[in-house]
């Protein structure tokens, strides 16, 4: 989880994987939305997330294309939903006294 936490806080790798989330993308082009970025600075925001397990790599030839794997989140998305899911729980039970509350007001 570390390796994908590292990974996603750079905002151009959270962009790369925007830009490789639906559609499969070659280098040259994901490089093409970064002017201000050298090429190989891209290949190492491209190497970090792909050995960090969120990005797919298949070679073409000499062409490499990239896609996002949203597999990779999968200890960090469980993480977080821990935290989440209880703030839901919590959520839930606070909404269903507060119903039970109503509904009795109503019936005196």
């Amino acid at each position: 989880m570390q390796a994908v936490l590292e990974a996603v806080v750079e905002p151009r790798r959270r962009e790369i994987l925007r830009l490789v989330r639906t559609a499969e993308s070659t280098a040259g082009s994901i490089a093409a939305h970064f002017p201000d970025v050298s090429r190989p600075t891209v290949s190492q925001h491209l190497r970090v997330l792909r050995d960090a397990g969120l990005l797919h790599e298949r070679r073409d030839g000499t062409r490499r294309l990239y896609r996002a794997r949203p597999e990779g989140f999968a200890e960090a998305r469980a993480f977080f939903e821990e935290f989440w899911d209880s703030r839901l729980s919590t959520l839930k039970v606070e909404a269903e006294r507060e119903q039970r509350r109503r509904d009795a007001h109503r019936n005196d």
